[in-house]
């Protein structure tokens, strides 16, 4: 497993390559909480100012200006405020913030620190997905030795500010990623989506205006604010500013976390040569989920000789979008017919259930795709299948629906050789 910057010096993974980089000691022997400091001698609209001006755009996948949203609480509201890190990384494919919660916890500290000091918050909490329980004890103790330096608490560093912060576990629910449904899990309640608006931002955690901020997101605040936010945005692009953690995995030689500036070029490169290329070297590249399973599959014919570059517009501009950074590389063996069944099976298993769209049409979709693999395919079955995502893409209640549609309608419409195979007799038109 690779872990290592490629065209930056590293910044998010600065002191997950450190031994003992999850320490208080390192931390602040490499700098650590000296943001925190500067930050304690700017205003609110400043501290925010910088993160606008970084183009930091959320690192959990929907990609939305982190500045901007910090700038919709309403910070005279007599209500109590709070900073949520969602910590639920549950996306297929995507398994960099799992290093960063264990290799370099504070930079999560004084990430929400900062985010608490700009926005009056004095709560915060750590929502971690199920399976990363055994992290929990991690950051307690990071935690404990923040809170034991003055670093947390009442007065921090004599400021006058004071905060908490506290983890929470989640039953390893998919769903519990989206914001709101983390928010009603948080507060003890089943992780379903809520009506939008009110927005978190207004009407969020105990009906408060709460900032919901990914893992990767708020690690990169102290960079910013050491840095400032022009400089950062420009190891990025002016849309897409600063690094960014990619997973990687698949068929290549060197799967791992790689930190990347945004807007690296290219996105064959990055595969081909700083992967180490196909994982058997007799095998041709055939296809890649570039941000994580919920975002369209591309085909080798949108990646090799086009110059993809690696950031939000790039992505999309290929055909697809950049999510989390979850890239999963397949070769030539891979039938995308049974992958797409697999990544359908999941999102049906972890529909919450709350509306039709979703609740009805993966159950459809999944027993189409058990049909069609048990030997039943039927010529009309790729527009079948076409349908029934148009039926749920965009009349979900959450992106969840989305998410299931996206694969599918990418696959048999990138793909159609591999579905023409499953349908046993040719086809009444096109696939494409």
């Amino acid at each position: 497993m690779e872990i290592k910057a490629i065209g930056c010096e590293p910044l998010q993974l600065k002191r997950v390559l450190i031994e003992n980089g999850h320490t208080l000691e390192v931390y602040r022997e490499t700098g650590g909480y000296k943001s925190l400091e500067t930050a304690f001698g700017m205003s609110a609209d400043a501290i925010i100012q910088e993160v606008k001006d970084s183009a930091l755009r959320g690192r959990g996948g929907a990609g939305f200006p982190t500045g901007m949203k910090w700038s919709f609480v309403p910070r005279d509201s007599p209500k109590e405020k709070y900073i949520v890190c969602n910590a639920d990384e549950s996306e297929p494919g995507s398994f960099k913030d799992r290093y960063l919660l264990e290799g370099d916890p504070h930079a999560l500290i004084e990430g929400m620190l900062i985010a608490g000091f700009a926005l009056g918050a004095a709560t915060g909490y750590i929502y971690y997905r199920g399976e990363y329980n055994y992290l929990i004890d991690i950051m307690d103790e990071a935690l404990r030795e923040a809170r034991e330096a003055g670093l947390l608490g009442e007065n921090i560093l004599g400021s006058g500010f004071s905060m908490e912060i506290h983890t929470h576990t989640g039953a390893g629910a998919y769903i519990c990623g989206e914001e709101t449904a983390l928010l009603s899990s948080l507060e003890g309640f089943r992780g379903h989506p809520r009506m939008k608006p009110p927005f978190p931002a207004v009407e969020g955690l105990y009906a408060s205006p709460t900032v919901v901020n990914n893992v990767e997101t708020l690690t990169s605040v102290p960079q910013i604010i050491e840095m400032g936010g022009i400089t950062w945005r420009d190891l990025g692009t002016e849309k897409s500013g600063g690094t960014k953690l990619w997973s990687i995995s698949g068929h290549v030689k060197k799967p791992g976390v790689y930190e990347l500036p945004m807007g690296y070029a290219d996105m064959e490169k990055f595969i081909m040569e700083d992967c180490g290329g196909m994982l058997r070297d007799d095998k041709k590249l055939k296809a890649v989920i570039p941000g994580g399973s919920s975002v369209y599959i591309m085909n080798a014919g949108q990646i090799v000789g086009k110059g993809v570059t690696l950031d939000y517009e790039g992505l999309v501009e290929a055909g697809s979008m950049l999510g989390t950074g979850g890239m999963i590389v397949m070769d030539e063996t891979v039938d995308i017919m049974e992958s797409t069944k697999n990544l359908t099976e999941f999102y049906k298993h972890e529909s919450c259930g709350w509306c039709t769209p979703c609740r009805e049409g993966t159950d459809w979709l999944v027993k189409i795709f058990d049909r069609i693999s048990a030997g039943g395919g039927r010529p009309e079955d790729a527009q079948l299948l076409l349908d029934i995502c148009d039926n749920i893409e965009g009349k979900s209640f959450c992106p969840l629906g989305d998410a299931a549609a996206w694969p599918i309608q990418s696959a048999v419409k990138r793909f159609p050789e591999d579905f023409r195979h499953w349908l046993i007799t040719k086809t009444n038109g096109d696939l494409n």
